[in-house]
């Protein structure tokens, strides 16, 4: 049974005339007057444009292979006995009660309110457009944001001098929106790649703009190169080029103005370079930024290798940084080549299986365990507690990239229809969404609109997703009698396949717990 869809997908608008090839995807009868509905076909005619999915730009998309484990293969261990963090009085064990808060840090602590966090939302147009109702929604939603790579290079106004960075307004912008509505959980984390380092992103977002958490940049799990990013006008690719970044095709090169003019062209791509990571390098760069100001890092790497992933946590242990993040193949992101989301790297559950190994390993050996974070395809509740379970007790959050900004682009989207209504109809539009937004109502209880302004539709719709999230994960765990985070464990969990339990090491579910039930009955299977 193939797992891809080779040479057709709805993420590349592309398709087959008739049934096609297993392996190749190509129609079993390539007919000769197609126009090219496939990947092959279009590809023919666009070129280079056919590596990404479309609309580029306006779009987050998420691999479509179909692994053969992920976290649909493990059911969530529910119990009627007992509870844990709560007293096991039926009045006093209730789902509301069920604590979602989390703290992390290994010297200055930040709370969050949730156990999760945004994904990078950096140089793309859709980060830069939605990036106030994500803020807005993240601050008063108690949880984390990060501000991805390439923000301050892409930033037409940005001020540098010496090939440095001393102003960029975007960048001010976004942090002053977050920090402005902070309501004392959560936080802003600022991302580096290799360019971003180059053009001293960090000493410039810790130094002169207050953040304190920053975070290095690996990669991530959607694909094994650096960013990208569409550009619209030859003036925009001579900017990028002149900042350093790969721009293609070279605007500097004679023949592409030409054929830009004969609009055989109509797009650049601004490529980011790949970052080769080197051990004690690590570490002067850890001392640096602690030593610039920042009073936690952490680092993000993505679903490279096995060995690459030992590196990343015996680094991450050496260093004593606040957060590892490690993001797992089959996520989501605007920015991949389409074929390489889908067929490189290793696959979210195999790679956080791998981390709680090599975690566990570490344990053992009586050496500093990092706080880890799981991403890669998570987007619900029970997505939630299952990661944090399977990496219990060192997974402690969660990155949602795709669904949290699907969540703020519907409310910004119903904000917009809302508006349009109320102007037609000539109504007020704050009790339209007081009535068209369940939890409006409750937000601006906490946030009148004469005190700090209007809050954004899509901060609206982000808050709403989360508070959904908080109770349905409330709920799980009340089923799982434990009422904290800190006491989910992978004894929470039970694999539904003998696979699923191989690879992970969740005892298979006609297994599960033989040997209570042993003590129980005397019954031995």
């Amino acid at each position: 049974m193939s797992l891809s869809s080779p040479n057709r997908s709805p993420a590349t608008l592309t398709k087959n005339r008739v049934k096609p090839a297993p392996g190749s995807g190509i129609c079993v009868t390539c007919l000769d007057s197609c126009p090219g509905p496939c990947e092959i076909g279009r590809s023919a005619i666009r070129g280079r444009e056919m590596l990404y999915p479309q609309p580029f730009g306006n779009v987050t998309a998420g691999g479509d292979k179909d692994y053969p484990v992920d976290f649909s293969h493990f059911n969530i261990q529910g119990t009627c006995v007992g509870a844990v963090g709560a007293k096991a009085d039926s009045d006093v064990a209730i789902f509301p009660a069920v604590d979602t808060g989390v703290e992390i840090g290994v010297t200055n602590k930040v709370k969050l309110s949730f156990p999760c966090f945004t994904g990078a939302l950096g140089s793309t147009e859709i980060a830069r457009v939605h990036w106030e109702s994500m803020a807005i929604g993240a601050a008063i939603s108690g949880i984390i944001i990060v501000c991805g790579e390439n923000v301050c290079g892409m930033d037409p106004n940005a001020e540098i001098k010496g090939g440095r960075v001393i102003r960029s307004p975007e960048m001010e912008r976004r942090v002053k929106i977050f920090k402005n509505w902070h309501n004392g959980k959560g936080d802003i984390i600022v991302q580096a790649n290799v360019e971003d380092g180059r053009l001293g992103v960090p000493e410039y977002v810790i130094e002169k703009l207050g953040v304190e958490f920053f975070e290095l940049k690996w990669g991530q799990g959607a694909k094994n190169i650096g960013g990208e990013v569409k550009l619209h006008t030859l003036e925009r690719a001579h900017l990028l080029r002149s900042r350093g970044y790969i721009v293609l095709p070279d605007p500097y090169d004679a023949t592409t103005e030409e054929r830009y003019q004969a609009k055989g062209i109509k797009e650049f791509e601004r490529h980011s370079r790949v970052g080769m990571v080197d051990e004690d390098d690590f570490y002067k760069t850890i001392e640096h930024l602690r030593r610039v100001g920042a009073k936690r890092v952490s680092l993000k790497t993505g679903a490279y290798r096995p060995a690459d992933l030992a590196r990343a946590v015996k680094f991450a242990s050496e260093a004593k940084i606040d957060l590892l993040t490690v993001d797992g193949a089959g996520g989501g992101t605007g920015m991949s080549p389409w074929r390489m989301m889908n067929e490189w790297g290793i696959p979210t559950v195999y790679i956080e299986s791998l981390l709680y190994e090599y975690l566990n390993y570490l344990k053992q050996q009586g050496r500093f365990v990092p706080t880890c974070a799981i991403a890669g395809g998570l987007s619900l509740e029970d997505h939630v507690f299952k990661g944090l379970a399977l990496g219990a007790p060192y997974v402690k959050l969660v990155c949602m990239g795709r669904s949290i900004m699907t969540a703020a682009m519907v409310g910004t989207n119903e904000g917009r229809k809302l508006e349009q209504e109320c102007l037609r109809e000539e109504t007020d539009c704050k009790e339209a969404y007081l009535e068209h937004f369940a939890e409006a109502a409750v937000i601006r209880r906490d946030y009148p609109l004469g005190e700090y302004g209007r809050i954004p539709a899509g901060a609206i719709g982000m808050y709403s997703y989360l508070s959904r999230m908080t109770q349905g994960l409330q709920q799980l765990m009340a089923g799982s009698r434990k009422f904290a985070l800190q006491y989910i464990d992978r004894n929470d969990l039970t694999a539904l396949t003998e696979e699923a339990a191989k690879v992970s090491g969740i005892p298979y579910i006609m297994d599960s717990d033989a040997a209570e039930v042993e003590k129980i009955l005397g019954y031995r299977r």
